[in-house]
């Protein structure tokens, strides 16, 4: 350390642990006021203090609640703050994903979890939270045949130090070329107990995908262009790689047979189906998603949750003049 740390981490416990103002700060250290700023900078930069904000809403709120009753939920958490970007809302997402993810998670259990950015920003923000006979069991295949990354090792490594897990990785990719490749493929014996280990998993924990040219899904060199363009035209989302329309049906039944991922219909029999996603963008595939029963468990950002809510009371409303719904029964 030099003297410019010393002096920084003098004005950050002048500052934050007793309180004095900047210029208060000044005058005890005999320096200018700009430079108490500097040194204040400079303290959190070297990372000599920490600010962490804990925002009550992450954990109870009107917006979680009324997601509750309008989707039949056992928790919501949503991320208070208006983010300007779609990766803002996803860091906001990753970091109460988090803090849920430690909660959920206890001794001997096992874990299953997907990729991809929300994986990435939920991992990124999981701390040391030791458990005993926990595994963690990659949900589907994360082998990449483009530049694009999936992270999915990544995000292994970080849930397994964070609570001192067992890995299972499904070292494949997530949709092969052929029927064939994938049916031989699952037929050895250990591909064959990873998958079925995720079909047992204690807490399921992945994102739901929204489907855009952009998207990761789209790109990772497993489907041919008319594949493509028939997901861009039918599909709303997908659900560990599970691409859907907007009734909830199979989007291409025929990926179905080349996709190494625990089927939605193993999936909807686990206990706790935590889904984390962030953005606007989302909205039209996690509304799906959460009528068709997927998830048991909620992260979201307030500018998504909000999204949700008045989708749902717009759709409701129609039904209420279209008379196929009470009004006494609306549960918005």
């Amino acid at each position: 350390m030099d003297k410019r740390d010393e002096q920084s981490i003098d004005a950050l416990k002048l500052y934050y642990q007793q309180g004095l103002s900047q210029a208060e700060v000044a005058a005890r250290l005999g320096i200018s006021r700009p430079t108490v700023a500097k040194l204040l900078a400079h303290g959190r930069d070297r990372g000599f203090v920490t600010i962490s904000i804990h925002d009550p809403r992450d954990e109870a709120s009107e917006l979680a609640a009324r997601l509750e009753r309008c989707y039949g939920l056992s928790c919501v958490r949503v991320a208070h703050g208006h983010a300007v970007t779609e990766d803002e809302a996803i860091d906001q997402v990753g970091r109460v994903g988090a803090d849920l993810v430690s909660q959920l998670v206890h001794d001997g259990m096992s874990v299953g979890i997907s990729w991809g950015r929300t994986m990435s920003a939920v991992a990124s923000y999981l701390t040391r939270s030791p458990r005993q006979g926990v595994r963690v069991v990659q949900l589907k295949g994360g082998t990449s045949f483009s530049a694009r990354a999936t992270h999915d090792f990544e995000v292994m490594r970080a849930f397994c130090k964070a609570f001192t897990a067992q890995p299972r990785y499904l070292p494949l990719p997530v949709i092969f070329q052929s029927t064939k490749t994938a049916s031989i493929v699952c037929k050895d014996q250990a591909i064959m107990k990873i998958l079925e280990e995720g079909r047992n998993v204690d807490v399921a924990v992945f994102t739901i995908g929204a489907i855009s040219n952009e998207v990761i899904s789209l790109n990772l060199g497993h489907l041919g262009e008319e594949e493509v363009d028939t997901l861009l035209h039918k599909a709303v989302g997908d659900a560990l790689s599970h691409f859907f329309t907007e009734s909830g049906q199979v989007a291409i039944p025929e990926l179905e047979a080349r996709t190494v991922s625990i089927s939605l219909e193993h999936l909807r029999t686990r206990p706790v189906r935590l889904v984390v996603a962030g953005g606007n963008v989302k909205m039209r595939a996690l509304d799906t998603a959460l009528r068709i029963g997927i998830a048991t468990h909620l992260v979201v950002d307030q500018d998504l949750a909000a999204a949700l809510l008045d989708m749902r009371e717009r759709n409701v409303m129609e039904e209420v003049g279209d008379g196929t719904r009470d009004v006494e029964h609306l549960s918005i």
